[in-house]
């Protein structure tokens, strides 16, 4: 039958579905752009606005803390939802809903409401994160998840990279508020070629029976809530209160199993974390997020303590990981189609490994070069296993599960970067506090900074280590299954 027949015939040529998977992909991308831009570009308006509201750094932090934990508690439920109501209509609200609220961020009169509503536009971008991953597998061809994933993550870099620079610019041009505003029309968009694009047939039939688990919800938002606090409050210094936290967060655990296992749909089936592949997948992403999040600690002291860098400078340097990494995605990608994605994962850790080693030796005597060289390598590394990591586990999930896997892949990245906060900031702490005291002086000095880049980085090698352990566990696991179902076919 020829292409003009078919769509005759009501069925669409492939010239056509490649346009509509492609505008699709720009919703997605557009969405995942939201979302990241949101978490970065608020930070840089954290001055302004202790001056505007004239309030203290801890008030206003919760700027960024709200719409952090608003993604962290919320992002599991958000994927249970879209796999029993349909991905398209939550995707759609998730970008309404933060569309909205940054309305209201712009236009807010008070810090309290500012924060009020970015909670509510950290609900919608928790509905944008768990819903992007598992559009994917709606959207692309299984050959084709990989270069799908690479684009995705580009645009969550580029989110990453772009929203201090442009919040600058914004806020020296127009004031504060612009910095929230900015995500109207960027919004709007994004909603348009959703509206447009966006297939709707994402519900089955298993994922619409019964109830939402609203007793599992409130559980897990609760404890989730309670770790990402104990991780956060205090700024790395451990107190009775977080102390408290951690113990309800382990209490939480215990209670949502409990409920888990008595519910006839509950919202996480526990099954699904004796998949040793899932199981692993998602203890690595954890771990690696840990680790990233100690060049985003740590590099802005050690390029400005130990090597006297000004803080225009500062800046622009730590723009280079970011840069390398949305670079670097669409490789991956493509890496990740073509030579698998469990392979892909272990180079991927190797080279997060090597650079994260780079780093420990904290050579100031090289200069920029001392940092530059070595986040190249480890942000390359990071594209390479994030990217092959969301592959393979998304290529591999049933249509009823995809958004709760995706907020699980999500909500383990989430965990990991408010971990990585508290742990590599503690660690980089005590070690250069150490090598301060020891040499008498009352400032962090160049040495002092070197030595604690030295003990964080050598933590996150070893963490590094640790993953890479995982992956080739896990790719062996995988051989041997790939082995066993090809023997069972020939018998």
């Amino acid at each position: 039958m020829t292409v003009a027949a078919q769509d005759r015939d009501g069925l669409i040529s492939a010239p056509q579905q490649n346009q509509s998977v492609g505008w699709a992909l720009a919703s997605l991308s557009l969405a995942t752009l939201l979302s990241s831009l949101g978490t970065s570009i608020a930070s840089v308006g954290l001055p302004a606005l202790m001056q505007t509201f004239g309030a203290s750094f801890q008030a206003v932090q919760w700027v960024v803390l709200a719409y952090l934990l608003a993604i962290t508690t919320l992002i599991v439920s958000a994927g249970r939802l879209a796999d029993m109501f349909g991905r398209r209509p939550l995707l759609l609200g998730g970008i309404a809903l933060f569309t909205s609220a940054s309305v209201i961020c712009g236009l807010a009169p008070t810090l309290w409401l500012l924060i009020a509503a970015r909670t509510v536009q950290g609900l919608g971008a928790a509905l944008m994160m768990a819903l992007t991953l598992a559009f994917v597998a709606e959207t692309v061809s299984k050959e084709r998840t990989g270069s799908a994933m690479g684009l995705l993550g580009a645009m969550s870099a580029i989110g990453t990279t772009l929203g201090p620079s442009l919040g600058g610019l914004l806020i020296a041009g127009l004031g504060w508020r612009a910095i929230f505003l900015v995500n109207v029309p960027l919004g709007l968009l994004t909603f348009a070629l959703a509206w447009r694009a966006l297939p709707a047939r994402n519900k089955t039939a298993q994922a619409t029976q019964g109830k939402f688990d609203a007793m599992g919800t409130v559980l897990l938002a609760l404890t989730l809530a309670a770790y990402a606090l104990a991780m956060t409050l205090g700024r790395g210094h451990f107190g009775a209160l977080n102390i408290g936290l951690l113990v309800a967060t382990a209490l939480g655990i215990g209670l949502f199993a409990v409920a888990q296992k008595r519910v006839k749909n509950p919202l996480v089936q526990l099954a699904s974390f004796r998949d040793p592949r899932l199981s692993a997948s998602l203890a690595m992403s954890l771990i690696v997020a840990t680790v990233m999040m100690a060049t985003l600690v740590v590099a802005p002291f050690y390029l400005s303590r130990g090597l006297g860098l000004d803080a225009a400078m500062v800046g622009v340097v730590l723009s280079t990981g970011p840069l390398v990494s949305a670079l670097s995605a669409l490789l991956a990608g493509r890496l990740s189609d073509r030579f698998g994605a469990h392979r892909m994962m272990v180079a991927g850790l190797t080279g997060l490994a090597t650079g994260t080693f780079l780093l420990s030796l904290a050579m100031t005597k090289l200069g920029v070069a001392s940092y530059v060289v070595p986040i190249t390598v480890t942000c390359f590394g990071y594209a390479l296993f994030q990217t092959s990591n969301n592959a393979a586990v998304m290529s591999g999930v049933g249509a009823g599960e995809r958004g709760v896997i995706s907020g699980l892949l999500n909500l383990s990245r989430n965990l990991g970067l408010v971990t990585g906060a508290s742990l590599m900031g503690a660690i980089f702490a005590v070690a250069s506090d150490s090598a301060r005291q020891g040499t008498g002086q009352d400032f962090l000095s160049s040495a002092a900074a070197a030595r604690g880049m030295e003990v964080t980085f050598e933590t996150a090698t070893a963490l590094a280590l640790a993953a890479l352990l995982l992956a080739l566990l896990s790719f062996r696991n995988a051989i041997k299954q790939a082995q066993l179902g090809h023997s069972m076919r020939n018998a």
